[in-house]
This record gives structure tokens, sequence and C-alpha cells, in this order.
């Protein structure tokens, strides 16, 4: 297999930035590719705050790129950065990138994005075009890129370098979409002949990520669960008729994780090292969180975890309307995150009412948030939608298995116990309802009951094979077809 030269481009990567999922997958895929052979940049913005904040060494290239945009001639200088030999391009414009909150303020969001990230799409585009050899694949991620392939295909279908790159598109959650009032057209430049219902007008506005499905060569979404769910009226967020038409060039490709990263038999956060053969271990990270969040110290009784922003997306209102009941069943809860405002004040109030046996944490921590996933019995993800989902990979990797409802990559990734006893990793639950869910968890807790079938289960859960490797291949084949075709 011929070696290809791709290039992401992305408004988040592990370790440099990060806001949630896309990050870990921009961080993590690429290395993966660069492991099957290939050659791999990876173009963000050059985040001042957050670079330091992440003690990332960058250097600055001698390349300046000269931009015009909403009135103004910008200078754009490009700087670099290696992490574990990934090589990134970083795009300087501080007033810009270099702000508190990558897309916005807390609960936010800053009115210029369109400007920011169009900005960062063209200098993307210039870089390529300035590379040392031309470029096989650009993969593009989300709507902060969605004007990579459509810029591509018209102002800088020329550039040698970029004459024949395909671009592939991924959605890693449609519904954030990038929609921004029309006037931004002219002030950014955008070629108006793309501004119509097949290209990405969207109810008399711009929209993002219309303007990335309609120009790219393909499109991918991050799990094929995911992929079939986008082009119903229930999860398609107003595009499923658009994304019907683009059917053809779609596709889902579950997610990884980053093995070396998140490994119980030598993760330093956790209380002890455990796995498969040596679990042991587990049951002594359960006590130390028992006995450090104030919860009974009890090994038999069910710890339920959860590790989520709080948002309706995420089903929280399915925890509230069932914490009572669990509690009233004996049963303890570990909980950590952050988000609506009721929603964090709900989860204090109940884990002041009940302090032995439920512990919230409002905000985020890794090192707790591990020792969550290593303690736990049982992980919850009651998600009303998912395009793919990392939890649940973090929690099966530390033996704690998932209650999930059956939903985009929580379907693909986690095998219901219903379905296959004998190769089940995990619940399901259909409807997105507090009952359906509820019961799910009661069937849980009854298989916890029997410790021969529940340490089957823990352990193939512990055993799955989440690495990037499968992914990698799976996009390598998807980008040799296009390169091939």
């Amino acid at each position: 297999m011929a070696q290809l030269n791709i290039v992401f481009i992305a408004s988040e990567a592990t370790p440099l930035a990060k806001t949630g999922g896309l990050a870990d997958v921009v961080g993590s895929l690429p290395l993966a590719l660069q492991g099957l052979g290939h050659e791999v940049t990876v173009i963000l913005p050059f985040y001042r705050q957050d670079l330091t904040k992440n003690n990332i060494k960058t250097m600055p290239l001698n390349t300046s790129i000269e931009m015009w945009v909403d009135g103004l001639q910008r200078q754009c200088l490009l700087h670099e950065a290696v992490v574990d030999k990934l090589r990134f391009i970083l795009v300087e414009q501080d007033d810009l990138f270099d702000r508190e909150g990558l897309y916005g303020p807390a609960g936010g969001a800053y009115e210029d994005n369109l400007l920011r990230y169009t900005l960062f799409d063209r200098v993307a585009l210039e870089a390529m075009a300035k590379m040392d050899k031309p470029v096989d694949i650009i993969h593009c991620h989300d709507w902060q890129t969605g004007m990579v392939p459509l810029l591509k295909k018209t102002q800088y279908m020329h550039h040698p370098n970029l004459i024949h790159a395909k671009v592939v598109y991924t959605i890693h959650n449609l519904a954030y979409q990038g929609v921004f009032p029309s006037e931004w057209i002219h002030r950014l430049g955008l070629p108006t002949h793309h501004f119509h219902q097949e290209g990405f007008e969207f109810y008399e506005q711009i929209n993002c990520m219309k303007a990335g499905i309609a120009s790219s060569d393909m499109i991918t979404t991050v799990s094929p669960t995911y992929a079939e769910e986008i082009l119903t009226p229930e999860y398609g967020c107003a595009l499923e008729g658009f994304l019907q038409h683009h059917a053809g060039k779609l596709s889902g490709i579950v997610n990884g994780l980053d093995l070396d990263a998140w490994n119980p038999l030598t993760d330093t956060a956790i209380n002890s090292k455990f796995g498969v053969g040596k679990i042991a271990g587990k049951a002594k990270c359960k006590k130390a969180l028992q006995q450090q969040t104030g919860l009974k110290v009890d090994a038999k009784v069910p710890l339920l975890t959860l590790i989520s922003r709080l948002a309706e997306q995420k089903g929280i209102d399915l925890i509230l309307a069932n914490i009572q009941t669990w509690l009233d069943r004996g049963y303890q809860l570990a909980i950590l995150g952050s988000g609506d405002a009721n929603d964090e004040q709900a989860l204090t109030a109940l884990a002041k009412a009940n302090p032995t046996q439920m512990y919230f944490f409002r905000g985020f921590s890794e090192t707790l948030a591990r020792q969550i996933y290593a303690a736990g019995d049982m992980f919850l993800m009651p998600s009303r939608f998912e395009p793919c989902g990392l939890g649940q990979l973090m929690a099966m990797r530390y033996g704690n298995v998932p209650v999930v409802r059956a939903t985009g990559g929580l379907k693909d990734t986690v095998t219901d116990y219903n379905q296959d006893t004998k190769q089940s990793t995990g619940f399901h639950f259909e409807d997105a309802s507090a009952q359906a869910f509820d019961n799910a968890v009661e069937q849980a807790v009854a298989v916890y009951k029997k410790p021969s079938t529940w340490s089957r289960i823990r352990t193939r859960a512990l055993k799955r094979d989440s690495s990037w490797q499968a992914s990698a291949e799976a996009y390598v084949k998807l980008y040799t077809g296009l390169v091939d075709d």
C-alpha cells in the first residue's frame, strides 16, 4: 500500500486543546494512521492560553500567510508543535484565538465564530498549498471546518498541492451545525453561487455543516448506527432530507481509545492496579473511592457511576427521575459532571441528603474520573442520542459494566446481555423513559448478584478491543478508495 499524505484540519485536539470527544479523536486517530505507515499532519488554531496551560512546546515556522477577512488584511503566523511524533501546524491570530474558552465563554458562543473559523480554514488551505509535496487526503471535522471542502472545491481548486486531494468530512455531532446570518457571506468572501438549498443555505442563513456535507468527497460519522440515525427525522436535526440526498457517500466508523493512556494495569491515578486475571485490585479501588467520598464502605452494594455533561442529550432527566428509587433500594451512586444549573442543584441536594449513599462532584477532574471508572460496578449512559461516546469505552476498559440506551455508538460498542448472554459486555434499553432505564438497571443489579455471571461480563468488558487499530484500518480503506477512484 502506498504511503498517503494526510492532513487533518480541526478546531481541537488532545493534548493541545480540548472541550470534548472531538479532541480525543483528532489527537489519537492520526497516531494510529502513522502507525500504519502514512504521513499525517494536524492543523489547529494557535490557542495560546491552552497551549501554555498544557505545557505544549511550539516553535514559529518561517511562514506568515497574508489573508483578507472582514475588511482587514491579516498576517497569520504559523507555528509547529511535535507531540508523540505527531506534527501539528498552528495558526496564530491572538485577537481571535487567545481567549477564554475555545468557542465561547462558559455557556455561550462568540458572535464572531464564523469569522474565526473561516479565517482558520482559509489559512489551513494556504498552509497545505505550501507543503513540500501534494496532499492526498484532507480530513475535516465538524462545523468549524465545514467551509474547507467548499473553498477547496471552488477558490482553491487549482493549487498544485491540492488539485488531486480528496476531502473526507466527519460529523461528530450533527446537533452543532454552525449556523450564522447570511450577511457574513460578503464579509468573508464566501462563494455566493453555492448559497442555495443544495449548498450551504439553511432557512436564509449560512450552515457550515451543510457546506461540508455538500462539497466533500466522503462523509463519515463516528459510528455505523449514528450514520443510519441521522437520516431520520428523530436524529436528523432538520438535515435528514439533505443527508438522504448525500447518503451514497455517507458511512460510519466507530471511534477508538488510546489503550496506553487508559489502562488499569498502569494507571497511576487509581488506588490499585488491576486487569484481566488480576481483578483483586478493582475491589480495592471501590473501597478507596467509598472512603474518599464518604460513602459507606461496602464491597457488596452496587456502585452506580456517571461521568457526563449535565445536558438533555445525555438523558440526565432519566437519572434524576430514578435516583431516589435507587437510593431507597440501597444502591450507591458516584457522579461527576457539570452543565445545566438546575441539574447541578438537584444532584447537589440529593447528595447532601444521602451522604453515605451518593457522592456528586460538580465540575471535572480527570484523576477523579479515572478513580470512578475503576471503582464502579455499573456505568450509566442513558443518552437520548450519542454519535459514538467514549465514556462507555473507558468504563469497559476499567471493568465498569455499562447500562446504556441503545442509540448511536452505544449500541455499536456495548453488546447487550439480552441479545447475547455469552458475548455481552453490558445492558441496553430502548425507550428514552425513566421506567425503561430503571428496568435495565434492575436487570444489571440482578445479574450483579450472581457473582460468576457478573465476573464473565466484566471480564469481557475488560478484554474488549477498543483500540484505534481497527478504526484506522477502516479509514485507510476509505482513503485509498477515494485516491484510487
